[in-house]
């Protein structure tokens, strides 16, 4: 048997149901992919062997398959420009896993799949358009200030490998906004559906926190 534990680098935090496969140097056969559970591990009934552990599409472990692989990822982002210049990491991978309830976001003409809370289920999807698209479904009418958070959470996770705590934002936007509305309260009155952890995110095309709410 071998098992793969996926977890964030930085955080520790797990990453639940991603998506992993095994492919066999040998056979070159392809095993799974199967999701990984709530602790961020999957396991494969298999006799030992060498091959490549590929996790949302990424080759992450190449080498003896047997017992427990660690793998640790530092982030899912790679840096890339946004069509106005201003940095932002382009995410990688999806997070599908069987018998996932998905819904549809049309984006310039395109269907684009989320989940049932709409969260993308392919990060790489993210763009401005998703942005907007999505806040019209929530029924969020955007502001400048939605921009600034959304561009610093994902400015965020591509610098740190994990999303930003609201703690993070407030030390941010004291200080390019002012004190009261460098706040929880009005962080809170902009993503009311949840807060910043959670509608933020969202928007932002980036995962589930554990401080959502």
């Amino acid at each position: 048997m071998v098992c793969v534990n996926v977890k964030m680098k930085y955080s520790g935090l797990p990453l639940k149901r991603t998506p992993v496969e095994l492919l066999l140097d040998e056979s070159g056969q392809r095993i799974g992919p199967a999701a990984t559970d709530r602790s961020g591990k999957v396991c494969f009934e298999m006799l030992s062997g060498s091959g490549k552990v590929i996790v949302a599409g990424v080759e992450r472990y190449q080498g003896h398959l047997d017992g427990l692989i660690d793998i640790e990822l530092r982030n899912l982002t790679e840096i890339g420009n946004s069509s106005g210049g201003d940095a932002f990491d382009q995410m990688s991978g999806n997070t599908a896993y069987p018998s996932m309830a998905t819904r549809t976001v049309v984006v310039d003409n395109h269907e684009v799949l989320t989940d049932s809370e709409g969260y993308l289920v392919n990060p790489g999807e993210w763009s401005e358009e998703f942005v907007r698209q999505q806040a019209d479904i929530e029924g969020l009418k955007l502001s400048q200030e939605h921009w600034d958070v959304i561009r610093f959470q994902r400015n965020w996770f591509a610098t740190h490998g994990r999303q930003a705590s609201v703690r993070d934002m407030i030390k941010h936007f004291r200080k390019q906004w002012d004190s009261a509305r460098g706040s929880n309260y009005y962080l809170h009155q902009l993503f009311p559906r949840g807060g910043p952890q959670k509608q933020g995110n969202r928007l932002a095309g980036l995962l589930r926190t554990k401080g959502e709410h």
